[in-house]
């Protein structure tokens, strides 16, 4: 399955604690909680442009699967990291954030955040 499309936040869980964990200002985490970012995935081969979109915030990570690129993490740091890629899931650790974004199904993805004990798991549907 490809990944290319767009798709927008359906649900999500764990968002407050996890984004506390990481240092988030209150204010931008209450602002952030209800909104429904947007995500466009371009998928070439083995090279991927992700853009985010949650209301003003666009967040844009270009990389190819298996070479170190430079991303961009939730709080803006910028961190040299390299995605894997396993089936349909694309895997990369940032600063301690182990990072799994899965296509399961043809309509959906799937992000999964964890840091220590805490997971922030984000659904999102194909539009």
């Amino acid at each position: 399955m490809a990944f290319s499309g767009k798709y927008q936040l359906e649900s999500q869980e764990g968002f407050e604690a996890f984004m506390k964990a990481i240092g988030l200002p209150d204010d931008l985490i209450e602002k952030g909680k209800d909104i429904k970012s947007t995500s466009v995935i371009e998928q070439n081969g083995d090279s991927f442009k992700v853009t985010v979109t949650t209301g003003s915030k666009v967040l844009v990570n270009s990389f190819t699967v298996g070479q170190e690129a430079e991303l961009e993490t939730l709080t803006g740091e910028k961190v040299k990291s390299v995605v894997t890629k396993e089936g349909n899931k694309l895997k990369v650790t940032l600063k301690g954030i182990e990072s799994v974004t899965e296509l399961v199904d043809a309509n959906t993805l799937v992000n999964t955040l964890t840091l220590g004990n805490l997971t922030y798991k984000r659904v999102s549907k194909r539009v």
